[in-house]
């Protein structure tokens, strides 16, 4: 879900043009070279994904990485405020399907990332770099249900895309069913290898799948992400069949070595949405009000750093608004 950059236009001060000065060349701490701010609005819907570095294959199922990852997204769930609705964790990234009710998504995900790769690497013997270094996590806001459905299917569907396993079902890592969309509530014990028992995490966490917000009933949003699902796998066992003869199995992916990654190459440098939408006037809505987004904060930013410290940023400011406490604009 994407929403307009709401509430007035920022609080520019009146003299802006010459604490600008133009004629002179780019102002001092112009925004030209930053990278583009996200924004984080509460209520929104993404699909989150995460990398490991290298591609390597350090989340391959296990006892203890399945109950390492559960546990640690249970706990940031209620920490952050955060809603799950589906996820799929593969052998070297993993999917979450979320809503951001507290506009405390990145928060959410580094306090996800930090621990399941600290205690991740205790149990490799490991100290480096657990994740990706091209870029941090990805997230793609959604909005219209139809997309919701469209993600979700896909988020489940990846382990027979990636020729895995035939199904969804026989994916042997932590993986949502249809018919727990919305519905079902995992138990995590807090795991004993990394975590101190007289430390200050909780000895057990729960997680409750929800339903995002725009579907009726848990059965409306199961049923239409079911039917997606079963097309997106049949596409892919075609092509995989096509292609490679066959799936890899369940007993070869749970034989895999952790510090192994995919033959394949994998291609580089290409485009990270921050929305989507298959309707394009919805894409194009969506587009619109992220770039007037980025122009407010970019305009903000520039008075600010001119000496405006009044300056009120668009809403969805989140490092500025929680590192600094600058004024921003509410959501509408």
């Amino acid at each position: 879900m994407v929403r307009p950059a709401d509430g007035p236009a920022p609080n520019l001060p009146s003299n802006l043009e010459e604490l600008l000065n133009f004629d002179a060349g780019t102002p001092p701490g112009s925004a030209g070279g930053m990278t583009a701010p996200r924004q984080v609005l509460p209520g929104t819907v993404y699909l989150v994904t995460r990398r490991c570095s290298e591609r390597r294959l350090f989340l391959r199922p296990s006892r203890f990485t399945d109950a390492t990852f559960l546990y640690v997204l249970a706990v940031a769930t209620q920490r952050y405020r955060v809603l799950v609705h589906a996820f799929c964790v593969m052998s070297n990234h993993y999917h979450l399907i979320v809503t951001d009710v507290g506009a405390q998504l990145p928060a959410f995900m580094q306090y996800v990332d930090s621990l399941v790769a600290r205690a991740t690497n205790v149990s490799l013997g490991r100290w480096e770099g657990f994740w990706s270094s091209d870029g941090s996590y990805s997230a793609v806001s959604h909005g219209a249900t139809e997309d919701i459905v469209r993600k979700t299917a896909y988020v489940l569907a990846n382990p027979v895309a990636a020729g895995l396993v035939r199904t969804g079902r026989e994916w042997p890592g932590l993986w949502t069913a249809p018919e727990q969309l919305g519905t079902a509530t995992f138990t995590s014990r807090r795991p004993e290898n990394f975590f101190r028992s007289d430390g200050t995490m909780p000895e057990s966490a729960g997680l409750a799948l929800a339903v995002p917000s725009g579907f009726a009933s848990a059965e409306q949003y199961q049923s239409a992400v079911a039917a997606a699902l079963h097309d997106l796998e049949a596409e892919a066992q075609r092509k995989i069949v096509a292609a490679r003869g066959g799936f890899l199995g369940r007993a070869a992916v749970l034989a895999q070595n952790p510090f192994g990654r995919p033959a394949s190459r994998e291609r580089r440098r290409q485009l990270r949405p921050r929305v989507a939408a298959a309707d394009p006037s919805i894409l194009a809505e969506a587009l619109s009000r992220l770039v007037a987004f980025l122009d407010a904060y970019r305009l903000a930013w520039t008075a600010r750093r001119c000496g405006a410290r009044d300056v009120v940023f668009p809403a969805g400011t989140y490092l500025l608004r929680v590192v600094h406490s600058v004024p921003c604009a509410a959501p509408s």
